[in-house]
């Protein structure tokens, strides 16, 4: 079997105006599904972040994919590895998103060949990950401040129709009243188990508030996770960690680095999670040294695929690690593929993170997958269990093409309201 064509189709998708460390979402979020056909008619797909310089990478990287076997993927890794120098943990950058490009390239094809290999056996890609371990995926509600009004054709107007979490989803919340009705109405539409608050938006005591806020609404059995981004220095995360402890299942990426992360853990007596100081193998045994965090989230988008999420997986066993997932903006695709992984991961500790709840349309067969109480079903099905919807997908690209937007920047989008914002890699 070889592939014979690859087909890259950058989207866009309507997002709200979600306040985060590095600014306020810009009213679409990009996506590029990328296709891989091979000779015997077989279809591989994946998804990933969207920019028109990982689009560029995938480009360049059809004249290495076409001709090869996607059931030989180390033969592949290797042959992309020899045309596509993996960047080093610095090309990460500060943001709270993942800048590196070429691993995303690795994690698509990886994703595509996964998705042919199990429509060729009959199987779905978590049986090819090692086996199922559990049919139904936990995910955790993921609370956002916002300011009024939707995204996408609705810009950052509201429909006055909505009821429900549509509602809610375009209400303001920008206290702590706010982010406990925010979540209400997410649990409630959803049935998640546990709750997160995207931070590093106010300062630190008035999201200690929402905090605590939703430690009382909620009740002391709903697990509670808080995100500053790694805008805090150390002495304001030991300062807000040690109140926090009591109220939070963990503490994300309060600070910066491992060095500072270490420096955390010694004085605050709650678990720490990573998204942002240790993002890759070659600074895994930084990690070790340090005693940098508690939790790995992975993201397979920047990990190099689902299997280099399990061989992620299997470190955190060796090392008494935790492990979850981190989301961004995703439609079904990349929904699909982080339940497969975390239907085959044995060691999976904490419910999974998603922002799927924060969008709207979607691009596979079937519409929206449904989220009930708090998980994805695995989907059925050989592969990753989903096909695209052509003229979905098509609506979504040209929704790209109208938007005009090219890389994610959230900067120009908060100085529409606050003129002269920038962003800072240390707030308070």
């Amino acid at each position: 079997m070889r592939i014979t064509e690859m087909h890259i189709t950058p989207i866009a998708l309507g997002d709200p105006p979600l306040l985060n460390a590095a600014g306020l979402h810009a009213p679409y979020a990009l996506r590029t599904v990328v296709e891989l056909v091979t000779d015997n008619g077989l279809t591989g797909l994946a998804e990933v972040p969207g920019s028109v310089a990982v689009d560029a990478l995938l480009e360049q990287s059809r004249a290495v994919v076409l001709g090869s076997d996607p059931l030989n993927w180390h033969a592949l890794k290797v042959k992309l590895g020899q045309h596509f120098k993996p960047e080093d943990s610095l090309a990460r950058g500060q943001a709270p998103w993942d800048q590196r490009k070429v691993v995303q390239l690795f994690s698509a094809m990886d994703v595509a060949c996964l998705d042919i290999a199990g429509k060729a056996f009959g199987v779905p890609v978590a049986t090819l990950l090692g086996g199922i371990v559990r049919e139904r995926v936990p995910y955790s509600a993921y609370l956002f401040y916002k300011y009024e009004g939707a995204g996408g054709e609705l810009a950052f107007g509201t429909d006055p129709n909505a009821t429900g979490w549509a509602a809610a989803r375009q209400a303001a919340a920008l206290d702590p009243e706010g982010i406990v009705a925010q979540a209400q109405a997410m649990v409630r539409e959803f049935g998640f188990q546990s709750i997160k608050l995207k931070g590093g938006v106010f300062e630190p005591a008035q999201e200690v508030a929402a905090l605590k806020a939703l430690r009382s609404a909620f009740g002391p059995d709903v697990p509670i996770r808080h995100d500053p981004n790694a805008l805090w220095s150390v002495e304001t995360s030991i300062k807000w960690g040690r109140e926090l402890e009591g109220v939070l299942e963990y503490f994300e990426d309060p600070t910066r680095g491992q060095e500072g992360m270490a420096a955390v853990r010694k004085e605050v007596k709650l678990p720490l999670a990573t998204n942002m100081c240790t993002t890759s193998f070659a600074e895994l045994p930084g990690s070790v040294r340090h005693g940098s965090e508690d939790i790995i989230l992975t993201d397979h988008h920047y990990w190099g695929g689902l299997r280099a999420s399990m061989e992620l997986a299997a470190f955190c066993r060796t090392f008494d690690k935790g492990v979850s997932m981190h989301s961004n903006n995703h439609a079904g695709i990349s929904l699909a593929a982080m339940t497969h992984l975390g239907a085959a991961m044995p060691n999976l500790t904490y419910a999974l993170d998603t922002h799927y709840p924060w969008q709207w349309e979607e691009i596979i067969v079937g519409g929206r997958m449904p989220i009930e109480d708090g998980c994805v079903a695995l989907p059925k099905g050989p592969g990753l269990g989903v096909e695209l919807d052509r003229p979905a997908l098509e609506r979504a690209h040209q929704n790209y093409l109208r938007c005009g937007l090219t890389e994610r920047d959230d900067e120009p989008e908060m100085q529409k309201k606050v003129p002269g914002w920038k962003f800072q890699a240390t707030r308070w």
